[in-house]
């Protein structure tokens, strides 16, 4: 059982909220207004905590970056002391909006997200993964037809253990969990959100994943 925090109170981090809660965590989802998040998602109230970013990433033993990521870095940068000695999950993507409201370019070519947080906050341990799917399929990847992969960017190995057990919470099978190595690779999987507005545009906004098959 781990304590845990959820930086944005969208889609995806109530999704990641409601299965962790199920799993057995102690979960604090922190928006920028946590009545309005709470009344939001009053079907989780019960067994979710809701807080401001600052105060769920201070009273929280692992944080979740679910945060647009155009705007995480400058957000996150500014939790530096209360996440010291944390695991930060981070699980966005920073794209600038193509006019239609899906990604467009990336905010950091030649570089991630990822990298630029660990950067930005050294005493914490960046963990990269859940970027390369529709938020649906972070909570539920037994529903896809091909088992999807979730990659692990990060350089702690102790962090990138602790993360793979609340991928297992979520659902993913040890074989499906692809370790890429440290954070600079998360450079990789950060430019696979090139293909995802060509996909969305052809089918739809359908669960997938840019999986490794084997």
């Amino acid at each position: 059982m781990t304590s845990i925090g959820i930086l944005g109170a969208g889609r995806v981090g109530t999704n990641l909220a409601s299965k962790l809660s199920a799993a057995g965590h102690h979960v604090t989802l922190g928006g920028r207004n946590p009545e309005d998040t709470a009344a939001r998602t009053a079907g989780l109230a019960q067994r979710i905590a809701f807080a401001d970013q600052r105060t769920t990433a201070r009273t929280t033993d692992v944080v979740i970056n679910a945060t647009p990521g155009d705007s995480s870095l400058d957000r996150l940068t500014g939790l530096r002391t209360e996440l010291a000695g944390k695991i930060l999950i981070d699980v966005s993507n920073a794209t600038r909006d193509d006019g239609d409201g899906l990604p467009g370019d990336l905010c950091y070519p030649g570089s991630s997200l990822a990298e630029k947080l660990q950067a930005a906050l050294p005493d914490t341990h960046v963990v990269k993964t859940l970027n390369t799917m529709l938020f649906m399929v972070m909570t539920a990847p037994e529903t896809l037809a091909t088992p999807p992969t979730a990659y692990l960017s990060g350089d702690d190995q102790n962090a990138k253990k602790t993360v793979t057990g609340l991928l297992g919470d979520l659902g993913w099978q040890p074989e499906r969990i692809e370790d890429l190595g440290g954070i600079t690779t998360a450079r990789a999987t950060e430019a696979m959100i090139l293909v995802v507005p060509h996909i969305l545009r052809r089918h739809g906004f359908k669960p997938f994943a840019v999986s490794l098959a084997r």
